[in-house]
């Protein structure tokens, strides 16, 4: 197989369920839906942790956060960042005769510079900044702080996305005339709150159009101190789905204003006739909340809004078109092997993931029947979490508070926690020990002598 060409767009916060083809009834996005109607739709990709610079260092490293070390953001106590030594699949394309180029956030915990880690060229999100004042235009507006609101002042080819969009258009025209495979990798800030966009799509979703989450309303009974705590803490205690409408028809806004500009980069593929050679990658860091359980961001807490994200690949001819693959998927760390693959490559041996070209393509099967991750902590402050999740069940292991256990099948927006029902004793004891299989497999500092007993014991209060 002839090594891809390789497009990343990476993006920071979308749900999973915030796509049209994953069901939403206010998604406008027909150039994500075209992407899988032409390639391959992951329904259960989840992330490693829903926290950005952890999230997108287990991507670089294709390890979980316990094995890299990056476990929290930096400026959040105990940050620190991964280990130095680790391989990246950067490094490894770098290598084997790739351009790189990263356009947008780079939030990654290596405390390595983007050339250090094999990239030939980065634009760094700020340079947005720098470039609008440049065009005579002002700051964008912080009026809402964190619920967002319109940008009067820009058109869309002025946003941080249009322009962002304009950068890697201009890095594919590069590469369309160089005789070297590229892997550029488009990082937009969007749609993670604060959701500011410019018209028509700050007003393009109506608020009456946006229907409640599953998990909405949750009273969070029977659950961790934490999560009440949560609401308080951003002022949303008694917030009701009229109060919510709004703001998720904003970020729902910003996430149209993502798939226009896919839009554009797909048509610049066409038309520099560099489709069928390139691997095309759609996929966010973590999810948001976004009044999901009343809440917002994605702290403290491991239920789907913030674990499952969207993953789509297309590449013509290597992948089947319209493919709807349902098996499990850890997305950073599966793309990580996945990009090796692609390049022709062989993935570090430290490497956790799996290729996901050969599961779509069939050259191999499913290689999970369940996935895990873990959760450290915030700007709230420390706090340890370990879950595993099965299609039907999924079990959060909260080191300091009540442990959190939700029957999906039944239950899809987790508003239940059973895990003191005596009915459901023996799941629980069984999805237990294999999370704690999985810690001790990656060598979890929370597997432990004085953590083991409330798995294997039964000793979890």
């Amino acid at each position: 197989m002839q090594p891809a060409n390789i497009l990343l767009i990476h993006v920071d916060q979308h749900r999973y369920d915030c796509v049209g083809v994953n069901g939403h009834p206010a998604a406008h996005t027909p150039n994500l839906d075209r992407l899988a109607a032409e390639g391959v739709n992951f329904t259960h990709a989840f992330c490693p942790i829903a926290v950005c610079m952890p999230a997108r260092t287990s991507l670089m490293t294709g390890l979980y956060a316990t094995q890299h070390g990056c476990l929290v953001n930096d400026g959040v106590e105990g940050y620190c960042p991964a280990r130095g030594d680790l391989p990246t699949f950067s490094r490894s394309l770098k290598a084997a005769g790739y351009r790189l180029a990263h356009v947008g956030k780079w939030g990654i915990g290596l405390g390595d510079e983007p050339a250090a880690l094999g990239f030939d060229d980065y634009v760094p999100a700020s340079a947005y900044r720098a470039w609008r004042a440049a065009q005579g235009l002002p700051p964008p507006p912080r009026a809402n702080t964190w619920f967002g609101e319109v940008d009067p002042a820009i058109t869309p080819a002025q946003s941080a996305l249009g322009w962002g969009a304009a950068q890697v258009i201009a890095r594919l025209e590069k590469a369309a005339v160089s005789d070297r495979p590229f892997f550029i990798r488009w990082d937009p800030e969007d749609p993670h709150l604060p959701s500011i966009a410019p018209e028509p799509f700050a007003s393009l979703v109506k608020p009456g159009d946006v229907p409640p989450w599953p998990s909405f309303p949750d009273a969070l009974t029977g659950k961790p101190f934490i999560q009440r705590q949560q609401l308080r803490s951003w002022g949303l205690d008694g917030w009701s789905w009229a109060q919510w409408a709004p703001v998720v028809a904003r970020y729902l806004g910003v996430v149209a204003l993502i798939d226009h500009q896919v839009g554009r980069i797909l048509a610049a593929l066409d038309a520099l006739g560099l489709t069928e050679q390139t691997l095309v990658v759609y996929t966010s860091d973590h999810g948001d909340l976004c009044g999901g359980h009343g809440m917002i961001d994605k702290h403290y807490v491991m239920y789907d809004d913030v674990m499952r994200v969207p993953l789509i690949l297309r590449w013509p001819g290597c992948l089947p078109a319209g493919r709807v693959e349902d098996a499990f998927v850890t997305a950073a760390l599966d793309l990580a092997t996945t990009f090796c693959a692609a390049a022709g490559v062989e993935a570090p041996a430290t490497f956790q993931g799996h290729d996901l070209v050969a599961l779509a393509s069939g050259a191999a099967r499913p290689q999970r029947d369940k996935v895990f991750g873990s959760y450290h902590g915030a700007q709230f402050g420390a706090y340890s979490q370990r879950m595993v999740r099965t299609h039907e069940w999924k079990y959060i292991w909260n080191a300091t508070a009540e442990d959190e256990l939700y029957h999906l099948a039944v239950d899809a927006g987790e508003r239940h926690n059973c895990a003191a029902d005596l009915a459901c004793a023996t799941i629980l004891q069984t999805l237990r020990a294999e999370l704690a299989v999985w810690m001790r497999d990656i060598d979890d500092p929370l597997y432990n002598e004085w953590t083991r007993r409330q798995w294997l014991q039964g000793q979890k209060v």
